[in-house]
């Protein structure tokens, strides 16, 4: 009942929904910082939308499973996926699952039936890279690692590969093919141009990661530069730093900060946020409060139609072919 790591991957870690709730004790939210994809695979192989995960960023890891299980691939395409589209997959017991580069996107979380048995600290599963806690051991994924596999689904049964002849359409919330453009509310900070921000395009830093996407392009002005008080920032957060290059802060960010906040990008956009890779163009556009509610209400309506759907369909499956699910 476990998950054998053959080898790492660039960057793997245990992710859930997050650890809301603790920031006035300094502890970030972390979690997959792709929440739509983590919710779907775990919709897609019969789990709760926050169960524990796989984050995969940039390179996949290779993975033994010890006995049968059925996982689901939501986020960057990777190498290993025939048509890079979410579905069920069911592999035998003592298969190895090898996944290479992601060829579009950043990250792709792989859900197991069952779910990962992994313990929570502070309410959550997910790996806080910065604080050394949560996941395994507080740290990314390494050779020789054995990850428990919750019980809670049927054992699958299956002497052979079985990929289900249906999908699920991540779109419009995950379009990797579309030009990143983020919707962002005015930032709290007036001492710093915030309409600056939409006059160019950026292109995402080599030094970014899970605390922040560091961007480049033409340095904005900072009009007030006297010293300032320590702030709350949250994930989503545009910062400056007196170098005038932003910083969007993700789901390991700090829970203060002292650079002028500009500008937040709403929570709808956040999947395709942590999307952007190394070298991406991404351009922002200003957004209202009333827009971002309703764009995010939206977003929650697709996601529970979805789980109906792939309820209803898992079920039809299980009927016909007399396979059991999980």
């Amino acid at each position: 009942m476990s998950l054998e790591v053959l080898g790492p991957g660039l960057l793997t870690t245990v992710q859930d929904a997050g650890r809301p709730g603790w920031r006035h004790a300094g502890v970030g939210v972390a979690g997959a910082l792709d929440g739509w994809s983590l919710a779907v695979a775990n919709r897609l192989v019969g789990n709760a939308p926050d169960a524990a995960a796989l984050e995969i960023t940039l390179a996949g890891p290779t993975l033994r499973l010890r006995r049968a299980a059925t996982i689901a691939l939501c986020g960057a395409t990777l190498d290993a996926d025939a048509d890079g589209v979410p579905r069920p997959v069911t592999l035998p017991a003592g298969a190895t699952l090898r996944l290479g580069g992601c060829r579009d996107g950043a990250r792709t979380l792989l859900a197991v039936a069952g779910g990962l048995a992994v313990d929570a600290v502070l309410g959550s599963a997910s790996t806080d890279l910065r604080g050394g806690f949560g996941g395994q051991q507080g740290r990314a994924l390494l050779r020789g690692d054995v990850l428990p596999l919750r019980d809670d689904a049927p054992p699958a049964v299956t002497d052979r590969v079985r990929i289900a002849p249906w999908w699920v359409d991540p779109t419009p919330d995950l379009d990797l093919a579309r030009e990143a453009v983020l919707r962002v509310l005015r930032g709290s900070d007036a001492t710093a141009p915030a309409d600056a921000l939409s006059a160019q395009p950026w292109r995402v830093d080599a030094a970014s990661d899970r605390q922040g996407l560091r961007l480049e392009g033409a340095a904005l002005a900072i009009a007030d530069r006297r010293e300032r008080v320590s702030e709350p920032v949250a994930p989503g957060t545009v910062q400056l730093p007196p170098g005038g290059a932003p910083i969007v802060l993700l789901g390991d960010a700090q829970t203060h900060g002292g650079y002028p906040r500009i500008a937040h990008v709403i929570r709808a956009d956040r999947p395709r946020l942590a999307q952007l890779r190394p070298g991406d163009a991404v351009r922002f556009v200003r957004c209202d409060a009333a827009t971002a509610h309703a764009l995010n209400d939206a977003q929650r309506v697709r996601l529970a139609r979805m789980a109906l759907a792939i309820a209803a369909r898992r079920q039809r499956d299980a009927a016909s072919t007399g396979w059991r699910i999980g």
